[in-house]
């Protein structure tokens, strides 16, 4: 209803806003900038929502709207020639290259790890764990040949 007919003045973020300040101003004991009579207050129910959305639609409000906007200098913007464009694209590629590599890298030792863990498990284990049983085997092997 009212978002429709100011659609192209306001945003509805914006009639929101003003609506709701001149409700709190309205409840406050703010005077009514719209003469009405008795009954229509009563038909209102003295809703303070109701009555600002009548003076809005009225256009009698005091409220203005400030919309800040991108301030344009020329000063901060500087056009790049092709040459330093060219420099900057060479940089980037560079960046992006290292970037790679490194990550080829960290692929490669990661597939290395990987593989050597499947030649383990493929071979079994490399060192067998040592049984009381050797020790004495040695001991005893030692003792023959001091014999």
């Amino acid at each position: 209803m009212i978002l429709e007919k100011f659609e192209d003045k306001f945003t509805k973020y914006e009639i929101a806003r003003i609506l709701g300040a001149r409700s709190l101003q309205l409840a406050m004991d703010a005077p009514v900038l719209l003469k009405m009579t008795k009954e229509e207050e009563e038909e209102l129910n003295y809703d303070t929502l109701k009555i600002a959305e009548k003076e809005f639609e009225a256009e009698v409000l005091p409220i203005t709207v400030r919309r800040p906007l991108p301030k344009k200098s020329g000063k901060s913007i500087k056009k790049l020639s092709e040459e330093e464009i060219r420099e900057r694209l060479e940089k980037q590629a560079k960046i992006e290259k290292e970037v790679k590599e490194e990550k080829t890298e960290d692929k490669e030792t990661e597939s290395g790890e990987i593989k050597e863990e499947k030649e383990i498990s493929e071979e079994g284990e490399i060192m067998e764990l040592a049984t009381p049983e050797d020790e004495t085997s040695e001991e005893a092997e030692e003792e023959t040949e001091e014999i």
